[in-house]
């Protein structure tokens, strides 16, 4: 069994939401119920899931659970929704996916005006699920459009984690990778630690381990050594939010390695649903970064790493200018850049 038949790490049971506790791997897997908004705002903000798409289908899932908890009667009912999406939506600021999930069921709540609350309830949570099987068979669509930009025998440079684990299942970045061997071709990963909160170490590895790929772990810094010597192919990383110019936020140290590969002539590629697109944006200078606690730099698995006293910057994301991107993979296609960069008008899926 692998993977991907094995664990989700977002479901919906009408009761509550729940969410995989990434926190733990790759030592344990643990379930988090979440049964109340705050409860699932916390999973959100707090990791316990992670990843753009999968923060989105978690926030769809929250809205329709808020249905699900909220008063029959008409002046209560459109009231506790709206709170639960404010308090949702304020739980992580640069991953657009949150955003759009939340918009696009509250459209839906609103179409649903006047019908009585037991409908609009099946109505929210079929809503919610159509959200997340979008979003995997995006992904698939995402795989076999990327799986023609990766030569036979390729040595792929991946960081952070954008596979099943972040997605509603399959995975971007990794669903390029998967979307690879499914056609056929041979192919090795190299997965970056993706310090401070190792995702790449922790959640990327552990997923492609179990699924039976050819994965190899370095340190952060240790990519541009591996590109100097021909190591490495080409490189697929996931998005958090795309602009209209095709600037890009993803996870910090994506900048440094585009930047390392544009030194060395190797094509850097992002994967990424239509729902991670903003065209509201731009250009990347506009979009929200995350600054995470200092404690996930000061610590290492409860163990204090550096001096008492020291001060800390811990950006959650960076963003990698359109001119270093090669191409960006969407369900709808490979996009390549014009001049002035990509030019997306459109979100959604």
């Amino acid at each position: 069994m692998t993977m991907l038949d094995a664990v989700h790490p977002v479901a919906y049971d009408q009761d509550a939401v729940i969410l995989l506790d990434q926190r733990l791997l790759p030592g344990r897997e643990e379930y988090v119920r979440c049964r109340t908004t705050d409860e699932v705002a916390a999973g959100i903000r707090d990791m316990v899931v992670r990843g753009a798409p999968a923060i989105g289908i978690t926030a769809a899932y929250g809205i329709a659970l808020a249905a699900r908890l909220a008063p029959d009667a008409t002046a209560g009912f459109l009231p506790a929704i709206e709170d639960a999406a404010r308090i949702i939506g304020a739980s992580r600021p640069t991953a657009v996916n949150l955003h759009w999930a939340i918009q696009r069921m509250m459209r839906r709540v609103h179409a649903l005006a006047g019908i009585p609350a037991p409908q609009a309830r099946a109505a929210l949570d079929a809503e919610a699920l159509s959200i997340h099987e979008e979003d995997v068979a995006m992904n698939r669509a995402i795989g076999r459009h990327g799986a023609a930009l990766i030569p036979d025998g390729a040595t792929v440079l991946t960081h952070c984690n954008a596979g099943a684990l972040a997605t509603g299942g399959y995975g971007t970045a990794l669903g390029v990778i998967r979307g690879a061997r499914e056609a056929g071709k041979s192919l090795r990963v190299i997965s970056c630690e993706t310090r401070p909160y190792l995702q790449g170490a922790r959640l990327t590895a552990w997923e492609l381990v179990r699924d039976g790929f050819d994965v190899t772990l370095i340190t952060d810094n240790a990519a541009g050594a591996l590109m100097a010597k021909g190591l490495v192919t080409c490189c697929v990383v996931g998005a958090d939010r795309i602009t209209a110019n095709g600037d890009t936020a993803n996870k910090i140290g994506t900048y440094t390695h585009a930047v390392l590969a544009a030194r060395h002539g190797i094509p850097f590629y992002v994967a990424a649903p239509s729902s991670t697109l903003d065209p509201t944006l731009p250009d990347g200078s506009h979009i929200p970064i995350e600054e995470r606690p200092a404690d996930e730099v000061l610590f290492v698995q409860g163990h204090r790493v550096a001096a008492e006293g020291v001060h800390v910057i811990n950006p959650s994301f960076d963003v990698t200018p359109w001119s270093l991107i090669t191409a960006i993979i969407t369900e709808r296609g490979v996009h390549r850049p014009g001049v002035g960069g990509y030019g997306f008008t459109q979100q959604g899926g």
